[in-house]
């Protein structure tokens, strides 16, 4: 399945700061905004022992890019638990079967793929509104 591509982002981004100094701010917010349906989504799929791998899954937007991220310093093992692979469990090797699309984050990005989308264009036409833009 394709990304989804806003042509032209870096560009607007660029011409929003000669606007307005605050509107690049509002771009990663929008990002984030839509990151954060799959957070949403991908959180609860995870195992949960203690908590740290749910955690460990947050928005991490820019300005031209929606992200999100899964894994931290205080959960190292989240990419092995989305993906499989050789991992170790109390200094023991551990197998867990490689899937290749991940069970949690990618799988919940799929599923919300629509509403992404939608959040995202409803956010980025409230930063060009907010600049002063019209938008047809």
């Amino acid at each position: 399945m394709e990304p989804i591509r806003v042509e032209g982002l870096a560009a607007f981004n660029r011409s929003l700061k000669k606007l307005d100094a605050d509107a690049p701010k509002g771009l990663r917010l929008a990002h984030n905004e839509a990151a954060n349906i799959v957070v949403d989504a991908a959180r609860p799929l995870m195992p949960r022992r203690s908590g740290r791998a749910q955690a460990a899954v947050k928005a991490r937007s820019t300005r031209t890019a929606t992200r999100v991220s899964a894994g931290s310093t205080r959960a190292p093992y989240v990419p092995w638990l989305d993906y499989g692979g050789e991992g170790r469990v109390k200094g023991r090797p551990a197998h867990r079967e490689f899937k290749k699309g991940g069970r949690y984050v990618y799988p919940a990005f799929h599923a919300k793929r629509g509403d992404v989308q939608s959040a995202l264009e409803g956010a980025l036409l409230k930063v060009v509104r907010s600049a002063g833009l019209e938008v047809s």
